[in-house]
């Protein structure tokens, strides 16, 4: 097993287009086949598909879109929304500091951040339309322009994958924060579209302290479509009850003895909790949609079963007549 395991790794580093290659075959087989072969999307949108009816307003439905059977039935007038747009561009900010390189279940966060783009670009670059990232780095932002087609997309996911774990040298220099980037993908893509952000959402100064992404990021949602992809260890969420050890915290490399005895993993469990749940209400006053992902479970089948959800939950709207 360790020899098998050694070999794969050495595959991925020589041949790490077989491996995206495996990647898009996952998403895309598998994830169709989970949805039942429609390509709606992950999220809801004005777009090309057609929703249920819903009663008319005056003054802010397209009357071109009003649904003539249904107003006959009903006697009232009745429109249909579009749903899962196919030519927004879409940006994603991508959490690549070194909290992301860890991992103690089936791959590291990193890894599962990639397929989380790559579910969303794939499933994009076949309808022809482009992608562009700003990926967090320990030293510094980068921006990746917005491209269409295959290749491109290997190459952002190539470039993710290969990107250094590693803090920069310069003792003085600062990473940049989860709301720095998200302020920066606010200014610097103004073009209405999907903004994806893909990260463990740990970037917080002190426990209990204000989140200091929730304002531009509901800045960003004001203008945009956004999607918040949460990247889970299980080992995050509770530790071990098994005496002394020596804890590094990633971003600063600082050490730290910690006695783990119940009464310390129990502790340590509950301020995850609550941090856990003060994230989902912040993306929720945000307006954003909330996707949890976890290095322990089948990712593309909670995908599928997101984006059902999103589904139905935008069908009951569009019934109802209910405005978002």
């Amino acid at each position: 097993m360790p020899h098998h395991a050694h070999s794969s790794d050495k595959l991925t580093r020589l041949a790490p287009e077989r491996t995206l290659r495996r990647l898009e075959l996952s998403v895309t087989r598998r994830l169709d086949g989970l949805l039942n072969g429609e390509h709606l999307g992950l999220l809801p949108g004005p777009g090309t598909e057609l929703a249920e009816a819903r009663a008319y307003q005056p003054g802010e439905d397209d009357v071109r879109h009003m649904d003539w059977a249904v107003t006959a039935r009903t006697t009232q007038p009745h429109v249909r929304d579009l749903i899962a747009d196919h030519e927004l561009e879409t940006w994603a900010l991508v959490d690549l500091t070194a909290s992301m390189d860890y991992g103690t279940a089936n791959l590291p966060k990193r890894d599962l951040a990639v397929a989380a783009l790559a579910a969303v670009g794939f499933l994009t670059t076949r309808l022809g339309d482009r992608t562009g990232a700003y990926l967090m780095r320990p030293g510094g932002l980068r921006r990746w322009p917005a491209r269409t087609g295959r290749a491109a997309m290997y190459a952002l996911l190539h470039t993710i994958l290969h990107a250094p774990a590693q803090p920069p040298a310069d003792p003085h220099a600062r990473p940049v924060t989860l709301a720095e980037g998200i302020a920066s993908l606010g200014r610097g893509q103004t073009r209405r579209g999907l903004r994806v952000i893909i990260s463990d959402f740990l970037d917080q100064p002190a426990p209990g302290a204000p989140l200091e992404w929730e304002r531009p990021l509901r800045r960003l949602a004001r203008r945009h479509q956004v999607l918040a992809v949460e990247i889970i260890d299980p080992r995050e969420l509770a530790l071990p009850d098994i005496g002394l050890v020596h804890l590094a915290d990633p971003e600063t490399g600082r050490v730290h003895e910690i006695a783990l005895n119940r009464k310390t993993a129990a502790a340590y469990q509950a301020a995850a909790a609550a941090h856990r749940a003060a994230v989902h209400a912040a993306l929720r006053r945000c307006g954003a949609h909330h996707l949890q992902l976890r290095t322990d479970r089948d990712w593309i089948a909670d995908i599928a079963r997101f984006a059902l959800r999103q589904r139905r939950t935008a069908g009951r709207t569009a019934a109802t007549g209910a405005r978002p």
